[in-house]
C-alpha cells in the first residue's frame, strides 16, 4: 500500500474520432465529363447548322496534316505518313508527286458549287414535267473524280431502250432532249457511256455483242441531245463498256446495270483525254531490244 503523500497521477485517453473522407478527386472527373460532353454537343449542333461548303470546308482542314499545311502542300486521299516521300516534305518526287496528281483531280469548291447547281436545274425541270417526274428515281447523281455523274437507270417496268436493241423509249428522248440546255450553261465538256447487263447475245461476242449494243445506245443517247439543243462542240468522248464497269453490290443481270452515264468532266480531265501523258524513258536504264520468242528453225531444202 503506498504512502499517502505518493500519489501517482490519473491519466484518462481519449482517442479522437477521424471522419474520413474521399476527396474531391470525383469532382474533378465529373467536371471534365461535363466539359467533353457540352464540347460536343456544340459540335452536333454547328456541324447541323452549318452549309455544306463549310463542313467540306472543314473535312478538307483536318485532312490536311500540319507540316503540309505549312508547305503549302496538299495530302487530298494519300495514307502516307510522310508527306513528301523524300528527304524534306517539299519534295517533288514520291509521295508528293502522287498527291498532285490527285489534286489536280480533285474538284474545287467553286465547281462543286456549279455541280451542284445543275443537279438542281435539271431536278427542278423534271419535276415540273409530270411524265419525266416518274423518271426521278431512275436516276442518280454523284462526284466523282471525273466530274459530275449522271446515270439514267433502265427498270425492267420502264426500260429506257427497246430489249436488245439502241431504239430510245419516248420518255427517254424526253428525258435527254430536257437536259440538253442545261448541260450547255457550264463550259465543262461531256462524256457519254453506254453499260449493260451480262445476259449474252446468241452469238455471243463473235457478232454483234454487248460491246457493239453498249456502244450504239452511247450514240443514241448523243443523237438526242444534240436534237434537244446541247452543243456538239462540248461533246468529248462517247463510249461503250459493255456488262464490264457493273454498278456495286448488283447482280450481273440486274437491269440497273442497263444503262447510260453522262459525266460533265472536270477541266483537268478533259486536257487528260486529249492529251495522253506518255512515260518519259529513263536514262538510267538501258534500252533492251526484245527477242523474238520464236527460235530459229532450221532451214530444209527441197529435196531435188
Amino acid at each position: 500500500m503506498s504512502k499517502g503523500g505518493d500519489k501517482r497521477p490519473i491519466v484518462i485517453r481519449r482517442k479522437k474520432k477521424v471522419h474520413a473522407h474521399h476527396g474531391g478527386a470525383w469532382k474533378i472527373a465529373l467536371a471534365d465529363f461535363m466539359t467533353a460532353l457540352m464540347a460536343l454537343f456544340l459540335v452536333m449542333w454547328i456541324l447541323s447548322v452549318s452549309s455544306e461548303e463549310t463542313r467540306q470546308a472543314v473535312a478538307d482542314y483536318f485532312s490536311t496534316p500540319l507540316i503540309t499545311a505549312i508547305t503549302g502542300g496538299d495530302r487530298s486521299g494519300s495514307t502516307s505518313v510522310i508527306p513528301g516521300g523524300g528527304p524534306d516534305p517539299t519534295h517533288s518526287d514520291g509521295e508528293r508527286a502522287r498527291i498532285d496528281t490527285l489534286q489536280r483531280t480533285r474538284p474545287s469548291m467553286e465547281e462543286r458549287r456549279f455541280f451542284r447547281d445543275l443537279q438542281e436545274r435539271i431536278e427542278r425541270a423534271i419535276e415540273l414535267d409530270p411524265e419525266l417526274r416518274q423518271l426521278r428515281s431512275q436516276m442518280r447523281f454523284d462526284l466523282t473524280h471525273e466530274g459530275l455523274r449522271i446515270q439514267l437507270l433502265d427498270t425492267d417496268q420502264r426500260p429506257m431502250f427497246e430489249l436488245g436493241s439502241d431504239q430510245v423509249a419516248p420518255y427517254m428522248r424526253s428525258l435527254l432532249r430536257t437536259i440538253a440546255p442545261l448541260l450547255n450553261e457550264l463550259p465543262n465538256e461531256l462524256s457519254i457511256s453506254g453499260h449493260t447487263d451480262s445476259v449474252p447475245y446468241a452469238g455471243g461476242y463473235r457478232g454483234y455483242s454487248n460491246w457493239e449494243l453498249s456502244n450504239d445506245r452511247a450514240n443514241a443517247s448523243r443523237r438526242e441531245l444534240i436534237a434537244g439543243g446541247f452543243d456538239p462542240g462540248q461533246l468529248l468522248r462517247v463510249s461503250g463498256f459493255a456488262d464490264r464497269v457493273l454498278l456495286p453490290e448488283t447482280e450481273p443481270t440486274s437491269p440497273v446495270n442497263r444503262r447510260i452515264e453522262l459525266v460533265v468532266l472536270l477541266p483537268e480531265i478533259a486536257d487528260a483525254i486529249r492529251n495522253p501523258a506518255v512515260m518519259v524513258p529513263d536514262a538510267s536504264v538501258p534500252d533492251v531490244p526484245i527477242e523474238s520468242s520464236q527460235q530459229d528453225e532450221p532451214q530444209v531444202q527441197d529435196a531435188e
